[in-house]
């Protein structure tokens, strides 16, 4: 794929930008054939941003504080995101939970990298409740974004055991070992038109493997 036919994607953090770092490694090489156009957070101390810089890709600053509700902060939101005219919108450790109106208008083009083996654990914290529910399997999952919150399809998915010694920090490490594998791959299967989200189901043009 030539730099002409690169996805052009918007890349959305909050913090250390680790998924973010994934992404850019990949795209530099070659691997993964997406422009990333921007970088946006809501957190102007976001490390991530650092990594962009360093990147050479334009950032963006919009903090969630300086708005009264998250309706007007999504709009303006969708006004950046929409200046840099992506094809696909990237949720990278973004802590924010999106407006039904902000879904809509990104509806089969935003994708987010949830930290549990959806659909269990959806929301925060989800080692340490993964080892306090006594499981024996953890993982990772890539999902269309809907209005159910870290409810949308699954595109992919990683799974790792569970140890006995495990604590919420080395599940944390290993999880995020496979996150940087899997959501690279997830999003070149999307830039490649493998996949694509109709209602609220997936089209598979060609299956993937974790």
């Amino acid at each position: 794929m030539t730099s002409t036919q690169r996805l052009p994607i918007v890349v959305l953090i909050s913090g250390r930008g680790s998924n973010l770092q994934a992404i850019l490694d990949q795209s530099q090489t070659g691997q993964l054939p997406v422009e990333i156009r921007a970088v946006i957070s809501n957190n102007a101390q976001a490390q991530g941003l650092e990594r962009a810089h360093r990147a050479g890709i334009e950032t963006q600053v919009l903090d969630h504080r300086h708005y009264p509700n998250r309706e007007t902060f999504d709009r303006a939101l969708m006004k950046i995101i929409d200046s840099y005219t992506p094809k696909l919108v990237v949720l990278a450790g973004f802590m924010r939970i999106l407006t039904s109106e902000f879904v809509r208008h990104y509806q089969g083009h935003l994708i987010n990298i949830h930290p549990s083996l959806l659909p269990n654990f959806p929301g925060l914290d989800t080692h340490r409740r993964v080892l306090l529910a006594g499981m024996r399997e953890h993982g990772a999952s890539v999902h269309f974004v809907t209005d159910k919150v870290d409810g949308g399809p699954i595109i992919l998915q990683a799974r790792i055991p569970v140890y006995p010694e495990d604590t919420a920090e080395t599940l944390a490490a290993r999880i995020l070992r496979e996150e940087h594998r899997i959501y690279p791959k997830a999003i070149r299967a999307f830039a490649e038109k493998k996949i694509r989200l109709e209602g609220e189901q997936i089209v598979w043009i060609k299956p993937l493997e974790a």
